[in-house]
């Protein structure tokens, strides 16, 4: 079928909105009418990592139109969140992890299906789709019955789409990868979606303190809003000292989502004997950087985290259900733009301009 679609087709220019088509869903896929899309910080660096032409996108919202014949679960009709794909059958996702799928890789980056086989082509060719399996920048996609989420009829489909990957991973990482009881100490290093999801998911859990790093003043005074009961300039010389005086002789969790070698350190650096940091993001795109082994050996653990460790069929519908009861509100980062303003949005989340920005189709 032909579908608009955001294409990528050099790393430094903004995407253009061409006409496509879509393939016929397979039996294992769906076919969702898109009505919003959040902007996640892995949609401004994959037109720099990985092959073009490509369309991105992996925050959609929709209506289900058509269903495959081993589709279980899901009908025409149905609401649905499109989060990432996993293969459904490795060990990880056998034993609940699939956010650590053994192909998990190959399923949000290669731009093709499981099999290899592409999603989208255009009058010049091919053009890479499937990104963590759907491609959201598009009117239509195509998903999997694994990464294709119901959600509350009274959940609107524009404030559930960043369910899909930011929000989750933010408060997946404290309630999940973390686990952190009442009481614990935890620091957030960047506040921008995933950071603030995570200070709000501390607020639910009852952290105490919840500490908030960040450069910019706005973005710390909103944190404080949310939940955190302190706010610090990430540029202060003596960061770790003033964590570790806050906290009675270092932070028992930390959380990083800034992506920079100088929070990288101090996140672990601020952690008390045998506290843990949990990663969200790497400093310079995953390149090498010099690290101290020293700094991990007083009990301290660094564990990574991929989409807050979700099971997406039962965390999605229970962040959802606590939005509506009021008690997650991540609305609050949500800006709206239209459909074809997508190069906007874009730089303003490039910029930092808007926390999270969504688009409506």
């Amino acid at each position: 079928m032909k579908i608009q679609a955001w294409v990528q087709r050099e790393p430094a220019v903004p995407p253009r909105l061409e006409t496509l088509d879509l393939d016929e869903p397979r039996p294992d896929e769906l076919l969702v009418r898109l009505e919003a899309c959040g902007v996640c910080h892995t949609d401004l660096f994959a037109p720099r990592r990985f092959p073009l032409p490509a369309v991105f996108g992996h925050e959609g919202a929709g209506v289900v139109e058509r269903v495959g014949t081993t589709v279980r679960g899901l009908r025409p009709g149905d609401r649905v969140v499109l989060t990432f794909g996993s293969c459904g059958a490795c060990r990880n996702c056998a034993t609940g992890a699939p956010a650590y799928c053994m192909t998990g890789h190959e399923l949000q980056f290669a731009g093709a299906r499981a099999d290899g086989s592409p999603t989208l082509g255009g009058d010049d060719g091919p053009v890479r789709g499937a990104f963590f399996q759907q491609s959201s920048f598009a009117t239509h996609a195509l998903a999997t019955g694994r990464n294709a989420v119901r959600i509350p009829d009274e959940l609107p489909l524009d404030l559930a789409a960043p369910l899909g990957c930011g929000i989750q991973t933010g408060a997946g990482a404290v309630l999940n990868t973390l686990a952190c009881p009442a009481g614990v100490s935890l620091v957030v290093f960047g506040v921008g979606s995933v950071g603030l999801s995570a200070v709000m998911a501390a607020r639910l859990a009852r952290c105490e303190p919840v500490i908030a790093v960040d450069l910019r003043p706005e973005r710390l005074a909103f944190a404080l809003e949310l939940g955190a009961t302190h706010a610090l300039d990430a540029r202060s010389p003596e960061l770790v000292e003033e964590i570790h005086d806050l906290t009675g002789g270092g932070a028992r969790f930390s959380l990083e989502t800034a992506g920079t070698e100088q929070s990288f350190r101090a996140a672990i650096d601020c952690l008390a004997r045998l506290g843990t940091c949990g990663l969200c993001t790497v400093p310079r795109l995953g390149e090498p950087i010099e690290f101290r082994p020293l700094s991990i050996l007083k009990g301290r653990t660094v564990t990574g985290v991929l989409e807050g460790s979700s099971v997406p069929d039962e965390f999605i519908p229970y962040l959802a259900r606590l939005h509506l009861d009021g008690e997650l509100p991540y609305d609050r980062l949500v800006s709206f733009y239209d459909f074809g303003d997508l190069p906007r949005a874009l730089a303003d989340a490039e910029a930092g301009r808007v926390v999270k920005p969504v688009l409506r189709m």
